[in-house]
């Protein structure tokens, strides 16, 4: 499992080279940014991130601060606009209550523990959480999401119905637990979906479409 998951990244790499995951300024910035791309382009949400630097919310303690309705305002081009300003709302209260109002002290705490506070605020699951720890903490976390289960099920190492946590296990089981390649691995997997592995797969010209005949697998439609 470990020589097929790397023979994966390796490809992938090849193919389109680092992707520079995730974009922005400050830790703070990503955690944000990771709460406000559920169910958006990221497009979207740099027009909110735009709207939150402009108005001079983004920081914990001034966003904190914003009115249910000021914040929803700001961050309207993400879309699902009081859905999400709920959700950043918990998520900064729990940083404010729990971790004293410091990111990213907060996030270099013991990862078992930080995992599971953070998936029992309101509002984050565990894609979201496991962005957060990843990308604004740095900490050793797999990220998996819907180009995750469509990847790993064509190439018939999950089940098509496989839950987050049993793919998330498939990389952290089998992979060494480094930073810099969990970031550029699934970076490199969502290029892979978003340009191949479609729900009606695109394989003529994916860098993993030869490994079908070698594994015995074959796209799912």
């Amino acid at each position: 499992m470990r020589d097929r998951l790397l023979e994966i990244y390796d490809r992938m790499l090849a193919a389109f080279g680092p992707q520079y995951w995730w974009p922005g300024d400050t830790p703070f910035e990503v955690a944000v940014g990771a709460v406000l791309t559920q169910n958006t382009s990221w497009r979207n949400v740099e027009r909110a991130i735009d709207n939150l630097k402009g108005a001079g919310r983004l920081a914990l303690a001034p966003m904190l601060a914003l009115a249910h309705d000021e914040l929803a305002a700001l961050i309207r081009p993400a879309g699902y606009f009081n859905v999400k300003a709920r959700r950043l709302r918990n998520l900064l209260v729990h940083l404010h209550e729990v971790g004293g109002g410091d990111l990213e002290g907060y996030l270099a705490g013991d990862l078992a523990i930080r995992r599971r506070e953070l998936l029992g605020v309101n509002g984050l699951g565990p894609e979201t959480v496991d962005s957060i720890l990843l990308y604004a903490g740095n900490r050793p976390t797999f990220v998996c999401d819907a180009y995750t289960r469509r990847l790993l099920s064509r190439h018939g190492l999950c089940r098509p119905a496989a839950g987050y946590e049993e793919m998330r296990a498939l990389f952290m089981d089998h992979l060494p637990a480094d930073v810099a390649l969990y970031n550029e691995l699934h970076a490199l997997i969502v290029r892979t979906g978003y340009h191949h592995c479609k729900p009606t797969p695109r394989c003529e010209g994916c860098p993993l479409a030869s490994l079908l005949p070698v594994w015995g697998a074959k796209p799912a439609v």
